[in-house]
């Protein structure tokens, strides 16, 4: 009896093998940046099922914390299994996520022409080399930490361009950083010593007003942990304020610090919720990449 179920077994995984398994996977690859004047790496998940001559999918682009790296949302945050569980499940549609290497420069034009790089040379290589969404109502935005602070910014200033966004421990501090912040000694914000002029200029508040004025709204899912004080208080904060001006968003706070523990905890629920503003797309993939058009939001303010 027992050979006889070793025997069944051994069929049983032979026959299987031959059978193709359909699963999700992650690569890492570079292309020519023309803003940077350089390679630039970025890494990218591809779910279950993905094929380039299919229909295109939602896109979510996902950015990195401080001197972090892109594959720590795989390898820290378990983005991999969290998307393949949430899609399995059908809490979310298929989606692909792009995750670039941001080093320290905050995601800005300052270092670096990276916010220039992101928007004039990723999207424009994602959408040529990949199946996905080229509209609004299929491209998201996110990140963490330093990451937060980009997505913020990207969502305020370019909102036609997305339909959804999480933060998470966001980097935002609306007053100026404090004394420990990779923001005063990484160059970026002035550059031979933190400069409060520049970092006012680029951080979100100096964008509200004029985000506040277009008809599109973004909404939002912000979290951080509790001891976390300083990012946690203004997480909230900016919570009030969208809810209060009419913007849709979600806060959560949770036990934990400024660390991957929190992040991965996080990271279904803000995937569930970003994802909910994704719109159909079509069925049929175009021989071009476009540039994405302004289109009707997925939430007007009344």
């Amino acid at each position: 009896m027992r050979l006889f179920l070793r025997s069944a077994l051994v069929a049983l995984c032979a026959a299987s093998s031959s059978v193709p398994v359909l699963a999700s996977t992650v690569i890492s690859r570079s292309f020519h940046s023309d803003a940077l004047g350089r390679d630039w790496a970025y890494t990218i998940y591809l779910p279950t099922g993905y094929r380039h001559d299919a229909g295109r999918l939602p896109v979510l682009y996902l950015l990195h914390g401080n001197n972090g790296d892109a594959n720590d949302w795989i390898a820290q945050g378990h983005l991999q299994s969290a998307a393949d569980a949430l899609i399995e499940h059908k809490d979310m549609p298929p989606v692909v996520i792009v995750m670039p290497q941001g080093g320290t420069d905050w995601y800005v034009d300052r270092k670096e022409k990276m916010e220039t790089a992101f928007f004039e040379d990723l999207l424009p290589e994602i959408e040529a080399r990949y199946a996905v969404s080229t509209q609004r109502g299929g491209r998201m935005i996110g990140g963490v930490s330093m990451g937060g602070f980009g997505a913020l910014r990207y969502a305020m200033t370019q909102p036609e361009r997305f339909c959804g966004a999480l933060l998470l421990s966001p980097a935002i501090y609306p007053n100026e950083p404090p004394r420990a912040s990779a923001a005063r000694r990484v160059g970026v914000f002035g550059e031979r010593e933190f400069d409060a002029r520049v970092w006012h200029e680029l951080n979100y508040p100096a964008q509200w007003d004029r985000y506040m004025s277009r008809p599109y709204r973004l909404p939002m899912f912000i979290a951080a942990g509790d001891d976390d004080l300083a990012i946690q208080a203004d997480a909230s904060s900016l919570y009030t304020h969208l809810r209060l001006a009419g913007n849709p968003a979600a806060l959560r706070i949770i036990d934990g610090g400024h660390t991957w523990d929190v992040w991965s905890t996080l990271l279904p629920a803000a995937l569930k919720y970003t994802l909910g503003c994704v719109k159909p797309q079509p069925q049929s993939r175009p021989q071009q990449p476009q540039q994405p058009p302004l289109e009707h939001p997925s939430y007007q303010r009344p």
